[in-house]
């Protein structure tokens, strides 16, 4: 178990460095779901999930609606191998949190991801993993 509390396979943390997108699930304001494809890291010792996206972003707005709207899912599958995780987000432009998201994304993805001028990290703090075949 991690420090979060949330138990990880040794098959589950590999599966999650692998360079694969997800499909990231908000709530739009009238709660009905928005789900996008996305890149992410995933932080095991921390349990903390993160998406670089733009402020103006559907999926950031939604984050930074809160309430109900601010508990997220991302969900990776390769096949009949999939792993969810999800939790409650928040959305940041602080810069060492930015730069923390670009450089595990390009460790993960082997290139940096887009930087829009309005470049925010939706962060998850992650409370749920849900997963089949891993």
């Amino acid at each position: 178990m991690n420090p979060t509390g949330i138990a990880l396979s040794a098959a589950a943390r590999e599966f999650l460095t692998l360079p694969r997108t997800a499909a990231f699930t908000t709530l739009r304001p009238d709660n009905t779901p928005h789900v996008t494809p996305v890149r992410f890291t995933f932080d095991a010792s921390t349990g903390l999930a993160r998406v670089t996206t733009r402020a103006g972003a559907r999926k950031a707005r939604n984050v930074s609606a809160g309430g109900v709207a601010a508990h997220v899912a991302l969900c990776q599958a390769d096949g009949f191998r999939w792993i969810t995780v999800e939790g409650r987000a928040t959305v940041s432009d602080d810069p060492v949190r930015l730069a923390e998201a670009v450089d595990r994304y390009t460790a993960r993805y082997r290139a940096a991801p887009p930087a829009p001028p309005d470049l925010v990290v939706v962060e998850i703090a992650v409370d749920r993993v849900l997963s089949l075949g891993l």
